[in-house]
C-alpha cells in the first residue's frame, strides 16, 4: 500500500528526566502549568549603550506609532483655541500622507527613492509644520506637547525589548517533536515505495 508521501515522524532523541528536580507537583493544575513561562517585553537595559541601541531600533520599528501619538496629543490641544493652526496641521498631515502614498505607488522610481531621500523630505515637512504652528501663535501648544510626549516616547523606546531579545526554546531540540525536515535516507525510502 502506497503512503502517498506521508510518513510518521518519530522523535530522534529523547531527553532523560533529571534527577535533581526535587519539586513534585501536587495537583493536576500544578502539573499543567509547571513549565508555563510568561513573556514580558519590558525590561531595563543593562548599559547606556544597550539603551541607545534599543532606542534606535524601536524608533525604526515604532516610529509611525510614536509620531501618531505626538500628533494626536497636539491635535487635541489645538481643538479648543487654535482653529486655524488645527486646519494647517491637518493640511500638512494630508501632504505627508500623499507623499508617502506616492512613494508606495512608485516603488522602482530612482528619483523618489535614491536621489531624493525620504528622511530629508519628512524632516522638511515636520519643520514646515512647526513653522506654520509658530506663525499662527500655536508655538506654545507645540512646545508643551513635545515636552510632555517626547519623554514618554523615549521611556517606551528604552524599556521595550523586542521579541528577538529573548531566546525561545526550540521544541524539536528538546525531544518533544521530531525534526520537521526528513533526512536523506527516509526520503530515499519514500521515493522507492512510491
Amino acid at each position: 500500500m502506497a503512503n502517498f508521501g506521508t510518513t510518521q515522524r518519530i522523535p530522534t532523541s529523547s531527553t532523560p528526566l533529571s534527577t535533581d528536580d526535587t519539586y513534585e507537583p501536587k495537583s493536576p493544575h500544578e502539573k499543567l502549568y509547571k513549565n508555563f513561562k510568561i513573556y514580558c517585553p519590558i525590561s531595563i537595559p543593562l548599559t547606556a549603550e544597550d539603551a541607545g541601541v534599543r532606542i534606535i531600533k524601536n524608533m525604526g520599528t515604532f516610529g509611525l506609532y510614536y509620531t501618531l501619538f505626538v500628533w494626536i496629543i497636539l491635535f487635541i490641544t489645538l481643538i479648543p483655541q487654535r482653529k486655524v493652526s488645527l486646519i494647517l496641521l491637518v493640511i500638512m498631515t494630508y501632504v505627508t500622507t500623499i507623499y508617502c502614498l506616492v512613494l508606495r505607488a512608485f516603488p522602482n522610481s530612482v528619483l523618489l527613492h535614491r536621489i531624493i531621500d525620504k528622511r530629508f523630505v519628512l524632516a522638511l515637512l515636520a519643520i514646515a509644520t512647526a513653522v506654520q504652528l509658530i506663525l499662527t501663535e500655536a508655538g506654545i501648544h507645540l512646545a508643551v506637547t513635545l515636552a510632555c510626549s517626547v519623554p514618554i516616547v523615549l521611556v517606551h523606546a528604552v524599556l521595550w525589548a523586542s521579541f528577538e531579545a529573548f531566546e525561545f526554546e526550540n521544541a524539536s531540540g528538546t525531544g518533544e517533536l521530531a525534526p520537521l525536515a526528513a533526512d536523506k535516507e527516509s526520503q530515499a525510502e519514500n521515493s522507492d515505495v512510491v
